[in-house]
C-alpha cells in the first residue's frame, strides 16, 4: 500500500536531487508563433517556438516526465504554447491547455502579492515587528546549530523577514536542533487552520537569528496568516476576492471543484527501471500561503503578466508600479552569506521570489538580469524577464523536484 507523504516532506521535495527517469511520450498538438528577436546583449538572440517544442518533446520522449506544458508571453503577445505526454497515465489522458496542476510553492508569490496590496493600503510597514500583528511571535528563541544552545532572539522577527525567508523559520529539510523540534511538533499535520499553525510555529525555536541568513521555510505560511489578521477575513477568501478573481483567474483555487476533477493532472515519480509511480493526492488541512493552489497554465500566466505589467492587467490594477518594482529587486544584505540552497552568486531574493542580480555563470542555465522567478515542488516553474518583456510558465507534475527540466526549458527559450 502506498503511503501518503507528509505535507512537510512534499514541500521539501524541491531540495531533492534530480532523478533519472523513464516514461512513454504522448505528444499533443502545439501552437506556433513567429520568431521574435530578443534584446541585444541579453542571453539569447531569438525566441524560437520550434526550439521550445523540441525541448518539451524530448523531456517526455526521454522518459524524464510523464507530461509537460509551457506557455510563453513576450512583447505583448502569446508566442508559444505546447503540451506533450500524459496528465494521467492510467486514464490515458493527455496533457492539455486546460489541465489543472498543483503548483505547490508557486503559491508563495500569490500570497506575497496579497500582503503587498495591504502594504499599498498603508496597513503595515515592512520594518514592523511581526508580533505587532501576530502576538505569538513576541518572545522568539533561537536554537542554531552553533553550539550555543537555545537562547532569546537578539532582535524581533520583522514583517520583511517573513517575505524574505530571513526570519529563521524552517521546513525541517536539514537536521539541526530547530529542524528536529519542527519535525516533532508536526504543525502542518496537527494544525486545524492558519491561526493554529502560526501559534505552533511561533512556539518553536528559530534556526538562526532573524535577519542573519536566508533559509527556505514556513515564512510564507506566516505571510498568509498576517494577511488574515490585517484583512480580518480568511486568507483564501481574501485572495480570491482581491487577487485571483480580479485578475480573471477563475479556475485557480486551493481545491478543484468536483466538476473539474477530470482535468486534474496526477503527480508521478519516475524510476529509471520502471513505469511512472503515481503519487497519492496530498491532502491539505487548510489553505496556506506556502503551497496548495491548483489551476490551469493560462491562469498563472495572467498572474505573471500582472507582475510584468507592474501591477496591472487588462485594465485591472492590483499593485502600484512602485510596489511591484520594490518586490522585484534583491533585498538580501550582502552580509547574509548563509543562503541555504540559493548558492549562485548571481541570485538574490525579492519580496516573494528569487531575483537574478548578475548574468549567469557559464555552467548555469540562461537568464537575464532582473528576472523574478520561483518554482514548485512538483517541478513547476515561472519567471518574468522585464528586460525582454517575457513571461514563461512551465507545468510538470513530477517528484522529486527536477531542476534539469527547468535548465532545458531556459536553454530552449533563450537559445
Amino acid at each position: 500500500m502506498t503511503q501518503v507523504p507528509s505535507r512537510r516532506r512534499v514541500l521539501g521535495a524541491a531540495l531533492a536531487a534530480p532523478a533519472v527517469v523513464a516514461a512513454a511520450p504522448a505528444p499533443s498538438a502545439t501552437a506556433t508563433a513567429p520568431i521574435l528577436r530578443l534584446s541585444p546583449g541579453l542571453p539569447g538572440s531569438e525566441l524560437s517556438p520550434r526550439r521550445i517544442d523540441q525541448a518539451l518533446r524530448r523531456m517526455v520522449a526521454d522518459g524524464r516526465a510523464a507530461g509537460v506544458s509551457a506557455l510563453v508571453w513576450q512583447g505583448g503577445a502569446e508566442r508559444y504554447f505546447g503540451a506533450y505526454g500524459q496528465a494521467d497515465v492510467e486514464a490515458k489522458r493527455p496533457m492539455a491547455r486546460d489541465t489543472l496542476a498543483r503548483i505547490w510553492s508557486m503559491t508563495k508569490p500569490v500570497a506575497s502579492v496579497a500582503l503587498m496590496r495591504l502594504w499599498d493600503a498603508g496597513r503595515f510597514r515592512l520594518e514592523d515587528p511581526l508580533a505587532l500583528y501576530l502576538p505569538e511571535f513576541k518572545s522568539m528563541r533561537v536554537h542554531a546549530d552553533d553550539g550555543r544552545g537555545e537562547r532569546p532572539a537578539e532582535r524581533p522577527v520583522l514583517v520583511r523577514d517573513v517575505l524574505l525567508h530571513t526570519a529563521g523559520l524552517t521546513y525541517a529539510m536539514e537536521d539541526g536542533p530547530a529542524d528536529r523540534a519542527f519535525r516533532a511538533a508536526s504543525p502542518f499535520e496537527r494544525a486545524a487552520d492558519l491561526a493554529a499553525f502560526s501559534r505552533a510555529v511561533a512556539a518553536l525555536p528559530l534556526r538562526h537569528e532573524p535577519g542573519t541568513a536566508w533559509h527556505y521555510g514556513t515564512s510564507t505560511d506566516i505571510v498568509a496568516r498576517l494577511v488574515e489578521a490585517l484583512a480580518e477575513e480568511p486568507f483564501d477568501a481574501h485572495v480570491r476576492r482581491h487577487v485571483l478573481r480580479p485578475l480573471g483567474l477563475r479556475e485557480t483555487d486551493w481545491t478543484a471543484p468536483v466538476e473539474l476533477k477530470h482535468r486534474m493532472a496526477a503527480t508521478y515519480r519516475l524510476p529509471a527501471d520502471g513505469k511512472p509511480e503515481r503519487e497519492p493526492d496530498q491532502p491539505f488541512t487548510f489553505a496556506s500561503g506556502g503551497a496548495g493552489l491548483i489551476g490551469p497554465i493560462d491562469d498563472y500566466l495572467r498572474f505573471a503578466r500582472m507582475l510584468l505589467g507592474e501591477g496591472a492587467l487588462d485594465g485591472v490594477r492590483l499593485l502600484r508600479p512602485a510596489t511591484v518594482r520594490l518586490m522585484l529587486v534583491d533585498h538580501l544584505d550582502p552580509a547574509i552569506t548563509q543562503r541555504h540552497f540559493m548558492t549562485s552568486p548571481g541570485m538574490g531574493f525579492g519580496l516573494g521570489g528569487s531575483v537574478r542580480t548578475a548574468p549567469p555563470l557559464p555552467d548555469e542555465p540562461p537568464g537575464a538580469v532582473g528576472e523574478f522567478s520561483w518554482g514548485g515542488a512538483a517541478s513547476t516553474l515561472f519567471w518574468i524577464d522585464p528586460a525582454n518583456q517575457l513571461a514563461v510558465v512551465f507545468f510538470a507534475q513530477k517528484l522529486p523536484f527536477d531542476d534539469a527540466l527547468h535548465r532545458d526549458l531556459r536553454r530552449a527559450v533563450y537559445g
